[in-house]
């Protein structure tokens, strides 16, 4: 059903990469997702309303918010298309994720308005009366919301998009909510528990843990989060098949997401010191370019010249690796160079520790300098400390 509505209205649908193909793709999650929402509200909150079920009325009500939470999202797609301007130079792409965040902002409003009437039910409890129709309308209800949640969620893998992803739990948190819904009424037509306004705790809860989740899948890409391992391996790979052509190593990788299709990276890659620069910055410009076309992200590249030839700078390099090596955790180091004096030797050289690690950055410091000091006490260390963005 979800490829026949993609196929039937959107043209071009393969073409995920292209802004307006992707903008088409939220229209249709919006549009279909307001639909659904609105019908299966009016039937809950009628029938809710005839049988005296606040659980039902509740879930009517989710509903509601649901399709205000689609309008939120088609309009944030709207905006999301904006092409860059004077005042974003980036693009609008982030407003995406700022329509997710408000659509977890509904779903949490729904869910402790659902609590206080639920908790009211039970200090204040009323009859209910549950009909068999009642009970057909709860399960078309709960099949709907399970594939309105499988075709958020197959949109939201397909496009990239916080947003979709946040309506796929949002939907499968009402289908799981409704089901409480479900047993509720049929208890209550099968025997004499009245158990209503506690199972509209439970969908309160059900609400809420959905939103919270939401929420956090939309505060992270606007707080800044690392990229995922997949999108680095294909970087790195891009990069190092340029290998055979004086690529020695990858690092320092910081990728800057303004919005899905509008990713920043920048990267070190180092080379031989003895090459040819013109060689070397012609091979980067064409890595750039390769980025840029096949993962869709604008790629600034640092050429790191490395001396690969002199032997002392070689052995001594080897003997801090073997003390990075020892130490616990995975730690690295890049840019090793090393600097002659009349009265000692600078060894110059970064570290990437974890933010995890057990260790402070002026402990790890500290440790490598001692070790390095066993070595020879005339070799100083210089060690610039990094993070790994990724």
């Amino acid at each position: 059903m979800t490829k026949l509505l993609i196929k039937l209205f959107i043209k071009d649908y393969e073409n995920i990469k292209s802004e307006k193909v992707r903008l088409k793709y939220g229209v249709l999650s919006g549009v279909t997702g307001i639909i659904l929402n609105v019908i299966l509200s009016v039937f809950k909150m009628v029938f809710g309303a005839l049988t005296k079920s606040i659980s039902i009325v509740a879930d009517g009500a989710n509903n509601i918010f649901d399709a205000i939470s689609s309008v939120i999202s088609l309009v944030g797609f709207k905006i999301s298309g904006k092409p860059a301007d004077d005042e974003h130079p980036f693009g609008h792409g982030r407003i995406e994720y700022i329509s997710g965040l408000l659509v977890s902002m509904f779903i949490l409003m729904m869910g402790f308005e659902l609590l206080k009437s639920s908790v009211s039910k039970i200090i204040h409890p009323q009859e209910i009366v549950a009909t068999p129709l009642v009970i057909v309308i709860l399960l078309v209800s709960i099949c709907i919301k399970v594939y309105m949640s499988f075709y958020n969620s197959s949109i939201s893998k397909k496009i990239d998009s916080a947003a979709m992803a946040a309506t796929a739990k949002d939907s499968i948190s009402d289908s799981l909510s409704t089901v409480v819904v479900l047993i509720t009424t049929i208890l209550t037509y099968f025997t004499d528990l009245h158990i209503d306004g506690w199972c509209g705790v439970l969908v309160a809860f059900f609400v809420l843990w959905a939103g919270i989740g939401a929420a956090k899948d939309t505060i992270s890409p606007l707080l800044g989060q690392p990229p995922t391992k997949e999108f680095v391996d294909r970087i790195e790979a891009i990069i190092m098949e340029y290998e055979s052509q004086g690529v020695l190593g990858v690092h320092d990788l910081v990728v800057h997401d303004y919005g899905p299709g509008r990713m920043m990276l920048s990267v070190h890659v180092e080379v031989p010191a003895s090459g040819d620069i013109l060689i070397l910055h012609d091979m980067i410009d064409l890595i750039e370019h390769r980025l840029a076309n096949e993962l869709g992200c604008s790629a600034v590249i640092h050429m790191d010249p490395v001396c690969v030839d002199d032997e002392l700078t070689n052995e001594i390099k080897e003997k801090v690796a073997e003390i990075i090596h020892e130490m616990e955790g995975e730690i690295k180091f890049h840019d090793f160079r090393i600097v002659n004096g009349p009265t000692h030797t600078n060894l110059i050289f970064d570290v990437v520790v974890p933010y995890d690690y057990l260790m402070t950055d002026t402990e790890v410091v500290g440790h490598i300098r001692e070790e390095v000091q066993k070595i020879d006490k005339n070799y100083f260390v210089v060690i610039e400390v990094d993070k790994a963005y990724r």
